[in-house]
């Protein structure tokens, strides 16, 4: 199984995303806005996939997968947007910062399960 660091700013979201991937078998590593994803990153080794909210505190989800992209051992992760964020304008936005993928919330644990399957 993989290891997957999840952020999001909503505690609440962020444990039913921990919640879901650590029932399917999968090892989280929780982050509550983009600077702490972006730490969390660079000192936990080993991570294969990034599931992050858009609209945070400190650091957004876009910019933080810009910074991730510059990192070397992240240049090919698959990152996926989980947000409420549904609008072509940020889904393009998201894109060219290099996002894997996108689900809208409230997500269905299955389809994310499916989703991760997918990327990795």
């Amino acid at each position: 199984m993989a290891k997957i660091l999840a952020v999001d700013d909503s505690t609440s979201m962020r444990q039913m995303v921990a919640f879901t991937l650590r029932g399917a078998g999968h090892t989280v590593v929780e982050a509550s806005d983009g600077m702490e994803a972006l730490n969390a990153a660079k000192g936990e080794q080993g991570i294969e996939l990034v599931i992050s909210d858009i609209n945070m505190p400190n650091m957004d989800g876009i910019s933080l997968v810009k910074e991730l992209r510059a990192i070397p051992q992240f240049k090919f992760t698959p990152i996926l947007m989980l947000t409420t964020e549904s609008g072509t304008d940020k889904k393009q936005e998201g894109k060219a910062a290099g996002a894997t993928g996108w689900i809208i919330k409230p997500f269905n644990p299955d389809q994310l399960l499916a989703t991760i399957k997918k990327v990795l």
